[in-house]
């Protein structure tokens, strides 16, 4: 049974509710770091639209070129933000997905030390 409008390809099966359950990726370090840097960066890109919005001035020129511009501008800096001199959230991420990672792979006959 299908609704009008859905995508008629077959749900894939490491997946619920649209959400990938497939954490095989996470065993590596070099994709948790990647994944921290481009979290870092989204966060940072939010928080920098969000201090623009702020307003706290009225610009001289206004365009949407110029807030194109703008975006483009606050996206390379968020970027740049998160590569060279992070906020230490994508870093809390990470060692948090690690640890969780690690915790999953234990043993649980073994008893912690």
């Amino acid at each position: 049974m299908s609704t009008i409008g859905a995508p008629s390809s077959p749900a894939l099966p490491t997946s619920t509710g649209g959400i990938s359950t497939d954490t095989s990726r996470l065993k590596s370090n070099d994709n948790l770091d990647k994944a921290g840097k481009k979290f870092e960066a989204v966060f940072t890109g939010m928080m920098l639209k969000s201090m623009r919005q702020a307003k706290l001035s009225d610009s001289l020129f206004e365009s949407k070129a110029l807030d194109t511009f703008t975006e483009m501008q606050d996206a390379k800096v968020a970027q740049t933000m998160a590569e060279h001199t992070p906020l230490g959230i994508g870093k809390a991420m990470t060692d948090f997905l690690a640890k969780s990672q690690s915790d999953l792979n234990s043993d649980p006959a073994k008893p912690s030390p």
